[in-house]
């Protein structure tokens, strides 16, 4: 699959987060030719801060490949990830990151910060930004003008 057909699926995920109150992002984890996990944010849901998208995507593909290490595995997200994401993706040795929309105000891949090019850790992640970056951040801008 193409980065910019993960993104699609991701977008997909993100949209279900609305139905629930949840902040637009989707992320999805795909590994050896297939997804092995998609989900939304599921903060509000489930009054749990750490029920990121990226978060809950990596832990289902752990579950799924029955180990914490995601060698080789991409994890594409609408949004950059925040720092709590980007040190799960670092933790699971995720090979690459796809995301969508930078995050200026908690982006850890780049915007604010670049944990996954820090060479004082034990692992790096390539990293693609700008993956059909104006329908993610069009997702984001709708949400907050509707609650506003």
């Amino acid at each position: 699959m193409t980065d910019h057909e993960l993104m699609g699926i991701a977008l997909d995920e993100a949209r279900a987060a609305v139905h629930h109150g949840d902040v637009p992002v989707g992320a999805i984890v795909f590994l050896d030719g297939a997804v092995i996990a998609q989900r939304h944010n599921e903060r509000e849901l489930g009054a749990d801060p750490t029920a990121h998208a990226e978060l809950l995507a990596l832990r289902d593909a752990a579950a799924a490949v029955g180990t914490s290490r995601l060698d080789g595995a991409v994890l594409a997200s609408t949004l950059e990830p925040c720092p709590m994401c980007a040190g799960a993706a670092l933790l699971s040795r995720i090979g690459r990151i796809v995301f969508g929309a930078d995050d200026p105000k908690a982006g850890s891949v780049g915007s604010l910060y670049n944990l996954a090019d820090d060479p004082r850790l034990n692992h790096q992640i390539a990293v693609k930004s700008g993956v059909r970056s104006s329908e993610c951040a069009a997702l984001l801008t709708e949400f907050f003008e509707a609650r506003r």
